[in-house]
């Protein structure tokens, strides 16, 4: 089982790879913010967990585990962006708050919450009717 700080980890190095073909130690520290020790590290136990092959000088793979965690969290942060938008929460602290949750739900949780962003997004009256009574709310607290 990943832990939170695993997830994170799974999840840049899944998108780096994505976007450029590699990631290196350096890439993915500067991307969490982190220093390149800490992530080694990380690589070792993601290597000891099997989620990817790291070889000190040469790089990691993701291996076929790894690919398909780091796709499934790359995909729920993705979800719950969208839902985040569809329920009408400011663009200025969505991602602030999906990193704040993500972790904290269950699968169960994700898979009723996509259930619900597809309802929505196949129901535009519904989001609307959403919008507008929180207009009417903010006027009354106004």
């Amino acid at each position: 089982m990943a832990t939170p700080s695993m997830e994170d980890y799974l999840e840049r190095i899944y998108t780096l790879i994505e976007e450029k073909g590699y990631a290196r130690v350096s890439d993915i520290a500067e991307a969490l913010n982190v220093h390149p020790s800490s992530v080694t590290k990380m690589v070792q136990k993601l290597d000891k967990s099997q989620y990817l092959i790291y070889e000190k000088y040469r790089g990691l793979v993701l291996t076929s585990k790894g690919k398909k965690m780091g796709k499934r969290l790359v995909d729920r942060h993705a979800l719950l962006e969208d839902f985040m938008r569809l329920i009408g929460v400011s663009e200025d602290v969505i991602f602030d708050d999906v990193e704040g949750i993500e972790h904290h739900l269950s699968w169960d949780s994700i898979t009723c919450i996509e259930y619900l962003v597809q309802y929505l997004q196949e129901n535009p009256a519904r989001v609307e009717e959403l919008r507008q009574l929180r207009e009417a709310e903010d006027e009354i607290v106004e």
